[in-house]
């Protein structure tokens, strides 16, 4: 086990410099650059700016250097804690980013509980229970789940709370908290807005978890290991616990590594339509303003994220499932 997870981590390093080459070149494919776009905002609204003054923020923001040695600039102060200063907000990247990460990790963890809690009851039920009422429920559910778009999601329950109820469901605090201290006030008042989010978020997951816990519970029900259990006169909910569903899961704990970067992005589309102060629209107005250090930062923290995600999936299906330590050894 030891010598499996030593493996995994020696591949990091690597992993990291390919993303992050990645992640550069990704923020850099857009034609122009943060001057582009701030110059045709200024042309736009009437005004103008001179050569000298676009030649001295060209060097100031190093965008007159070759690529190469802008992404060495940007690693080098990465290495060094410095993530840089944001070109449109004038900020440093750390400090926006740090206003944001608090809200977007809880956020990210109350998603991930829900989808397990439900995903997996509700697979284990359905394949127990299979051809069911319930069973064709929890079907047409995570057909229309999975087909359904999380924004549409939001955009049908945004205008039915606001026609049938006349409150709104923006956001993650009411008024008097947006910029409050916190406080146990507004610990209360982010626990009373959070789980529609949290519900939205989850539903396209919950139903494609739901339908894969299924589908391999159905497998495992039907080997031959399960007769012999019923034939040595094991209660059925305490055989189903013990035997398939262990089995059934380690499959799911593979998504970890696509669906923690998911979450803790918040959506972009998602969190942009309910006002979340989540990084996913700090990502989203960084990409469209080419606002490239502060976009490529949350892009490479997904992608150290999947990275993080991955390799504990990993470790806990070595953990769970005995054949893939032996298959490594």
């Amino acid at each position: 086990m030891l010598q499996y997870i030593i493996k995994r981590l020696l591949l990091l390093p690597f992993l990291v410099f390919i993303f992050s080459v990645m992640s550069f070149a990704l923020i850099q494919a857009p034609p122009g650059d943060f001057l582009t776009s701030y110059l045709a905002d200024l042309a736009a609204s009437g005004s103008s700016m001179d050569q000298t003054q676009i030649d001295a923020l060209r060097q100031q923001y190093g965008l007159d250097q070759p690529m190469h040695i802008q992404y060495f600039r940007w690693v080098g102060n990465i290495l060094q804690g410095n993530l840089g200063v944001s070109l449109d907000w004038k900020r440093p990247n750390a400090e926006l980013i740090g206003e944001r990460l608090l809200l977007t990790v809880l956020l990210g963890l109350f998603t991930f509980l829900f989808t397990w809690a439900v995903a997996i009851p509700i697979g284990i039920f359905s394949a127990t229970h299979q051809y069911s009422f319930l069973d064709y429920f929890f079907t047409i559910f995570n057909y229309i789940g999975v087909a359904t778009p999380s924004f549409m999601t939001a955009l049908v329950l945004m205008w039915l709370a606001f026609s049938y109820f006349g409150i709104s469901v923006t956001g993650l605090f009411s008024s008097q908290y947006v910029d409050a201290p916190w406080s146990w006030g507004r610990v209360l008042d982010l626990l009373a807005h959070i789980w529609l989010p949290m519900v939205i978020l989850g539903m396209d997951g919950t139903a494609r978890l739901a339908r894969i816990v299924r589908a391999n519970l159905l497998d495992e029900l039907k080997k031959p290991y399960m007769e012999m259990a019923r034939a040595k006169g094991l209660p059925e909910w305490k055989l189903v616990l013990k035997y398939p569903v262990r089995l059934a899961i380690n499959p799911l704990i593979s998504t970890i590594g696509w669906y923690l970067p998911y979450i803790f992005s918040g959506s972009v589309v998602v969190a942009t339509v309910m006002n979340l102060p989540t990084i996913g629209p700090l990502l989203l107005r960084a990409l469209i303003g080419q606002d490239m250090y502060l976009a490529g930062i949350i892009i490479l923290i997904f992608c150290c994220l999947a990275i993080i995600g991955t390799l504990l999936s990993d470790i806990l299906l070595a953990w769970l499932d005995p054949r893939i330590r032996m298959e490594e050894a």
